[in-house]
């Protein structure tokens, strides 16, 4: 499509937010939302329940405002949106909130190649521009993250040596860290020591659990809480 229709005040937080949107939509049947998705992936099963992957749903999103495809429309934004900006934490910034709707969305070993790998590749690079452009804290929530991604997509040898940089940049900066920083770390040793098998899984479980309800600030707790129920396990 030639004709481009983005808005000057364009936000890839509410892009992304209207492509999940989509997508539960379709889930839920919704007569319009399935017909949006026939008209951009006509060859997508589109009825009440079926399971639309996150892509589909943007790629509609791009297609409406007249893009060929999601990556065109974030170079898009982020070409309008970035004059004068820090481009390392805008692209840390983004890339993190992006890997975690995927996460939030399912992403697992049985996910499309693809996903998982555009999942990894975006945790490191959302790692790399936090390390250029934020905090020690930044850098070790970036380990996390891709401890997580691994964890999810089953490269636990990855998810270890992460989830271990994550703990050891808590050992060596703590001042630089939050209560609800050590809950996720010990959370994050504790999933990969049960998916591999280790003899201190459940040791490292109890000691997440203890640490998460230390935590101070209710909300902070809760998602603690909700990101230890979260599988795998």
């Amino acid at each position: 499509m030639d004709h481009k229709t983005l808005p000057d005040n364009a936000d890839l937080a509410q892009l992304r937010a209207q492509a999940k949107e989509l997508r539960r939509a379709c889930a839920g049947g919704n007569p319009a939302a399935l017909a949006r998705l026939k008209a951009v992936r006509p060859d997508v099963e589109s009825a009440a329940g079926t399971a639309v992957q996150l892509r589909d749903a943007q790629l509609v999103i791009a297609r409406e405002h007249g893009f060929d495809g999601w990556r065109d429309l974030v170079a898009a934004v982020v070409d309008q949106q970035s004059g004068g900006r820090d481009l390392h934490r805008w692209f840390g910034v983004e890339l993190n909130n992006g890997t975690w709707d995927v996460l939030d969305s399912g992403l697992s070993e049985n996910s499309p190649i693809e996903d998982q790998e555009a999942a990894l590749y975006a945790a490191y690079a959302s790692t790399y521009h936090w390390m250029q452009a934020g905090t020690v804290a930044n850098h070790g929530r970036g380990e996390y993250m891709i401890a997580a991604v691994a964890t999810a997509i089953g490269h636990l040898d990855v998810a270890a040596r992460h989830a271990n940089r994550y703990a050891g940049l808590i050992e060596a900066h703590p001042a630089a860290f939050t209560d609800w920083d050590r809950a996720f770390a010990a959370e994050g040793l504790a999933r990969v020591a049960a998916r591999t098998g280790a003899a201190d899984a459940e040791v490292l479980r109890t000691e997440a659990v203890r640490l998460i309800e230390a935590v101070a600030d209710p909300e902070d707790r809760r998602v603690c809480q909700e990101r230890l129920a979260a599988s795998p396990w």
